[in-house]
């Protein structure tokens, strides 16, 4: 398995999250979505809430056992696989 780890930066602070801290399989459904470690909040709603131009802060005012670290690791995670992506794109 591929570890990867995001750099978080808090009020000029930086901190490392391995992603596999942030992300779990649901194993009790069928489809073993991939959620929030320790909860049952599936990974895909956080950008689900983003594309229906609702905040980060939304999202955990209503998801409090999501914690900021968990979502920015996320986020984090993802643009860096989406720029990764867009280097190596046949332009």
């Amino acid at each position: 398995m591929r570890r990867t780890s995001v750099l978080l930066r808090t009020r000029g602070l930086f901190t490392v999250m391995k992603l596999e801290d942030a992300i779990e399989h649901d194993s009790r459904e069928m489809s073993s979505r991939a959620v929030f470690m320790g909860t049952s909040v599936p990974i895909e709603l956080l950008f689900e809430f983003l594309q229906d131009d609702q905040t980060v802060e939304t999202f955990l005012d209503q998801f409090p056992m999501v914690s900021r670290d968990q979502a920015r690791a996320v986020l984090g995670a993802s643009k860096n696989m989406l720029l990764c992506a867009a280097r190596s794109w046949p332009w």
